[in-house]
């Protein structure tokens, strides 16, 4: 699969998961209730959240979305540019995330923009662990993933750039180290 499609294919996938987990979740607890998954770990706990991910700027939603709404084109722009696997898989992540709580945003309050997206998930094992869901998870990962792709790989890409195949007089083929001027 090309690095242009797998993108939008991660991000319908974690489209699909974000809302029907939403949608389940909408349906079987009231905002407020708890349900225990794996006891004194993973909780069920539905909140609405009027913020970030993870419960960060309450309030600031509408702005929120328009950000989104932003990483979402800048998203669709870059991803026909992506050199490989693992950014196509970090950004497909970050666009199925951020299109995931925008849906929430956009049809779940009272006018555009104004809706609260719907947290589930808390782990128990921090005092205060915010809620969170699909999306956000999608977006964190992915946003590792893009700085990894950014920072350790592309370390790891100039290293490699300086190790060249060569010939040797005894037509020995292999690798060999060659030093490059200091940046």
């Amino acid at each position: 699969m090309s690095p242009r499609r797998l993108p939008l294919l991660i991000a319908g996938a974690i489209i699909l998961a974000d809302q029907l987990t939403k949608w389940w979740v909408v349906s079987a607890l009231q905002v407020g209730e708890t349900r225990s998954l794996i006891p004194g770990v993973l909780y069920l706990h539905r909140v609405e959240n009027s913020g970030a991910a993870f419960g960060l700027l309450p309030g600031w939603g509408s702005f929120i979305a328009l950000g989104a709404m932003a990483a979402v084109v800048v998203i669709l722009l870059v991803v026909r540019r992506l050199p490989g696997r693992l950014e196509a898989l970090a950004m497909g992540l970050v666009l199925g995330g951020a299109v995931g709580n925008l849906a929430d945003r956009v049809f779940r309050g009272p006018g555009w923009l104004d809706g609260k997206v719907v947290d589930f998930l808390r782990f128990d094992f921090f005092p205060s662990f915010p809620a969170f869901n699909v999306a956000d998870s999608a977006i964190t990962v992915g946003a590792v993933l893009a700085l990894l792709a950014a920072f350790v790989l592309a370390r790891d890409e100039g290293a490699a750039s300086r190790l060249t195949v060569k010939s040797s007089a005894s037509g020995r083929m292999g690798p060999t180290v060659t030093s490059s001027p200091p940046r």
